[in-house]
């Protein structure tokens, strides 16, 4: 063949025709480079154990030595069963096939054969599923598994691979540096596909797939700190400045002393903003650990700098909260607070948009009410967006478009693991607060089966006796034929006939805005004693009152969930609890009601909640930006994910990458993608 395109339709294979194309193009392979990238998912083990070395029904390959005649018997409709005794390592065995007639004029007297099966270790039995006349390939004990469909077989598929390997791999092109293959002790690109199809030792495969899997995350990476590189030239910000003792001296007022974490979130926040470009940071901390304190920080340094700063929140009362929370701080600065709901309506409005034209308020604090038309700010200087995740991006866009390009910071109390932020928030720089404030007393978990309803019960109620507050979630709205749980509608109904003393509220996702934000805010006051809800409490209000939080059917919420609902509580100076009422079937239910009792450390929950469900159950199978690997893993493959980031960081950065030829595949790889137009990579 002259000239070698990956690109060629598979149809040019031999062996490839109309029918096995259309079988192909059914699992996503059209072209030849697809066929060679369809990577195996796993292997079989086909090395030889001695038979005294096998467990009972052991998965394993033996070889022997036919002895006598194969005998071959039918039953049923064209069913058969071939039976052939071998003697292996001085044992003599009795290998069954079932429905493989074929096989009985290949398998000859005194000849050597190894087989692939189910071993019994009590009958000295084999059922075989792999057979191989003569003695076994040790180049080949590792058998690669590949994912098929439809009527493809995966003889058939590795027969296609085989063929376009063959054909083909002259036209695997290197993209890695020299420098990166040499400093990492990788194998070339050809090499790796072919030992990644056909190893020839555990060793082999190994370093073949640590190759692939590097390219893949750099290339990822590189293509993240490109888009970083182009959001900053393309987004010439507005470099602060500001009197920095005023800033240390504003801080020594806060009547506690900040953690670590948010004492170094503050400095990479305000460095941010220091520079020309404009800042797009996400500040990450568990519910509790003080991201507020960093916000106003930041929103003092805005105002040093003669700017103006706005807070969006998902919800009013949320709003009007950190409206009430924020006015101590500022008390004797000269700062003046806005708040801008949907409820602020009339002169009132009309008063809140001049003030924030002219520069009457420094720092608005509001709903989506901020991003409607007849908002306008005089010098918009940060934007930051609480819960970021509960706004669409045209929210946040609209948003950061009232400034002239004023620095953008994201919070969320989801925690999300590291491995996470790197791969799908690459783009952004990433704040995280580990910590927590001292004195906070931890949330106490307990999971109970649900026969201990009316002991739970119980304890809710000394809690309430003592002027304290719970919450009761409940999976459903409403009763469901599919699901046998609890809903919210009928434990409602129970616990106002249980605590007959006490108001109990109810809360779901099918009341209007305004009916939500009347039930929140009778429950913040203390009107209502118990709120029985579903999961739209998730995140909200703050009632440091509150102290109990009972899950119904905990086995059903996902870990990340879990907490987060468990944050409602343990907001106050009283111990609180939160009880998980379930009785899971399953081992992983099991263990999820296991890592709550055992930690309060959300960055600790949402790690083994990624181990537990995997990347795209973790953020949700339509959540955009979660990258596609062939073969990567972004939880098994951190530490590669990690050393591509950084060395995607180096690269990018550094002048030789933009002008040196070793470094020309991997240009035309963000051109032909559009990182360098500032594109968002699929």
């Amino acid at each position: 063949m002259s000239t070698i395109h990956l690109n060629d339709p598979v149809a040019v294979l031999h062996g490839v025709g109309k029918e096995k194309e259309l079988e192909l193009q059914q699992i996503g392979i059209n072209t030849v480079q697809q066929l060679i990238e369809h990577f195996p998912y796993r292997y079989e083990n086909h090395e030889i154990v001695p038979i005294h070395e096998l467990e009972h029904e052991q998965k394993a390959t033996i070889t022997g030595t036919v002895q006598g005649e194969p005998l071959l018997r039918y039953f049923g409709r064209k069913k058969s069963r071939l039976t052939v005794r071998l003697v292996c390592d001085g044992i003599l065995v009795t290998a069954t096939f079932f429905n493989r007639a074929f096989l009985k004029n290949k398998i000859k007297q005194g000849e050597a054969v190894t087989l692939t099966g189910k071993w019994d270790k009590h009958r000295l039995t084999m059922t075989v599923q792999g057979f191989q006349e003569g003695e076994p390939d040790p180049s080949k004990s590792l058998a690669p598994v590949y994912s098929i469909g439809g009527n493809l077989s995966m003889f058939q598929l590795k027969k296609f691979i085989q063929t376009a390997l063959k054909e083909y791999s002259s036209g695997i092109t290197e993209v890695l540096p020299e420098e990166y293959l040499k400093k990492y002790k990788l194998p070339g690109k050809q090499s790796a596909y072919w030992s990644i199809h056909q190893p020839g030792s555990h060793e082999e495969l190994k370093h073949a797939r640590r190759r692939i899997v590097y390219e893949e995350l750099l290339l990822f990476q590189l293509g993240m700190q490109a888009l970083k590189r182009s959001k900053r030239m393309a987004a010439q910000g507005n470099k602060l400045s500001y009197d920095k003792p005023e800033l240390k001296k504003f801080i020594q007022t806060i009547p506690f002393s900040l953690t670590g974490a948010q004492k170094r979130s503050v400095n990479e926040i305000v460095t941010d903003m220091l520079q020309p470009g404009r800042m797009n940071r996400l500040l990450q901390g568990d519910v509790g650990s003080g991201k507020t304190v960093v916000a106003l920080i930041v929103m003092y340094a805005q105002y040093l700098g003669g700017n103006q700063s706005a807070l969006m929140v998902p919800t009013e009362i949320l709003a009007e909260q950190h409206f009430q929370s924020l006015q101590p701080f500022f008390e004797n600065t000269g700062v003046k607070i806005g708040l801008l709901t949907g409820s602020v309506k009339g002169k009132k409005r009309q008063a809140v948009y001049e003030a924030i034209q002219t520069g009457g308020v420094d720092i608005v604090v509001g709903t989506h009410a901020l991003i409607q038309e007849g908002v306008e700010f005089q010098r918009l200087g940060l934007v930051i967006t609480d819960e970021q995740h509960r706004f669409g991006v045209n929210q946040r866009r609209t948003l950061q478009s009232k400034g002239e390009k004023p620095d953008v910071l994201f919070m969320t109390a989801t925690p999300i693991p590291r491995t996470m932020a790197i791969s799908v928030f690459g783009d952004m720089d990433v704040s995280v607060i580990d910590e927590m404030p001292a004195g906070r007393k931890p949330i106490q978990t307990f999971s109970a089966k649900h026969t201990m309803l009316e002991r739970v019960l119980g304890f809710m109620k000394k809690e309430l006796d003592q002027g304290r507050q719970g919450y009761v979630i409940c999976p459903l709205i409403e009763e469901s034929e599919m699901l046998d749980v609890q809903n919210a509608i009928d434990v409602h109904a129970q616990l106002s006939a249980y605590y007959t003393n006490y108001e109990v509220g109810l809360m779901h996702g099918r009341l209007s805005a305004d009916e939500k934000e009347a039930v929140m805010a009778s429950f913040a006051e203390g009107r209502v004693s118990v709120l029985v809800s579903t999961t739209v409490v998730e995140v909200g209000v703050n009632v440091p009152n509150a102290s109990v939080m009972v899950i119904y059917d905990a086995d059903r919420f996902g870990l990340a969930q879990l907490h987060q609902l468990r944050g409602r509580v343990g907001r106050g100076e009283d111990q609180s609890y939160c009880i998980l009422l379930a009785d899971p079937k399953s081992e992983t239910g099991k263990e999820r009601m296991r890592i709550m009792e055992d930690t309060n450390d959300g960055f600790v929950v949402s790690e083994k909640d990624l181990e537990l469900r995997g990347p795209g159950d973790f953020l949700g199978s339509k959540q955009s930006g979660l990258p596609y690997f062939k073969l990567a893993d972004v939880v098994l493959d951190y530490r590669a994910l990690e050393t591509a980031r950084q060395d995607a960081q180096e690269l990018i950065n550094s002048s030789s990458f933009w002008e040196e030829n070793e470094y020309s595949p991997l240009r035309d790889y963000l051109h032909r993608h559009g990182a360098l137009r500032g594109e968002k990579l699929d």
